[in-house]
């Protein structure tokens, strides 16, 4: 049974920095493409981004690039979202999730995905 466990979130100043941490179980995650979404209030869940399986290639939202930094461990089965300068239109939802494809550079397809972490940028 796939299972994610986010952890990591919380409440940063505007500028901050933030490590997101989704520990899974029930799969290797070294065979698997995984990554990162995210949902605000109101708005639809955005792909922040994804890891490869084969090859470690990471991808990225435009609205984060520079900024985010994915990556992950597989003899721990865990995935990491580093997160620098961060604005307060990240605030959101984030979740880890299995699956990604990238579609006219959104990414997109993600499967399953785990109860999420609340990140709140505020002053």
């Amino acid at each position: 049974q796939v299972q994610l466990v986010e952890s990591g979130g919380g409440l940063v100043q505007p500028g901050g920095s933030l490590r997101l941490s989704c520990a899974a179980s029930g799969f290797p995650l070294a065979y698997y493409v995984i990554g990162w979404l995210r949902q605000a209030p109101g708005k639809e869940r955005e792909g922040v981004s994804c890891i490869s399986a084969s090859d470690d290639r990471s991808y990225y939202a435009d609205s984060v690039k520079g900024r985010f930094t994915i990556s992950r461990d597989n003899v721990k089965n865990t995935v990491y979202l580093q997160m620098n300068s961060l604005k307060p239109e990240d605030t959101a939802v984030y979740y880890c999730a299995t699956g990604c494809t990238v579609v006219a550079g959104s990414l997109v397809g993600f499967t399953s995905w785990g109860q999420g972490t609340q990140v709140t940028v505020s002053s």
